[in-house]
């Protein structure tokens, strides 16, 4: 098993003890294929608190523009609803993905 490929599924499997601060690292002391890999767990570990970030805002904006506390609910559900599938999605992708290294 090459070291590589090792350092790589880390930065992957990393989603369980440091989603942010062990893909960082990575990236900016390894070299070629391991910066790569580390540069897109990062984004994959990034994407649902931006996209969780981003609904909140949209949510509040539209819910006290319309000055409606239904609208609000609503779009705050919507909000929670979308970002857990999407943080589910991304954490089994980071998984897979990380066994799929270590097999290479």
């Amino acid at each position: 098993m090459k070291t590589n490929n090792i350092l790589s599924s880390l930065c992957y499997f990393s989603i369980f003890f440091a989603p942010f601060l062990f893909p960082i690292i990575v990236w900016f002391v390894a070299e070629g294929d391991v910066k790569a890999h580390a540069k897109k767990a990062l984004w994959t570990h990034f994407v649902p608190y931006a996209l969780l970030i981003t609904g909140l805002i949209v949510s509040a904006g539209v819910g006290f523009g319309i000055q409606n506390v239904t609208s609000l609910g609503i779009g705050l559900s919507i909000t929670y609803i979308v970002s857990f599938l999407v943080g589910i999605y991304y954490f089994v992708w980071n998984v897979v993905k990380g066994i799929r290294l270590l097999n290479a």
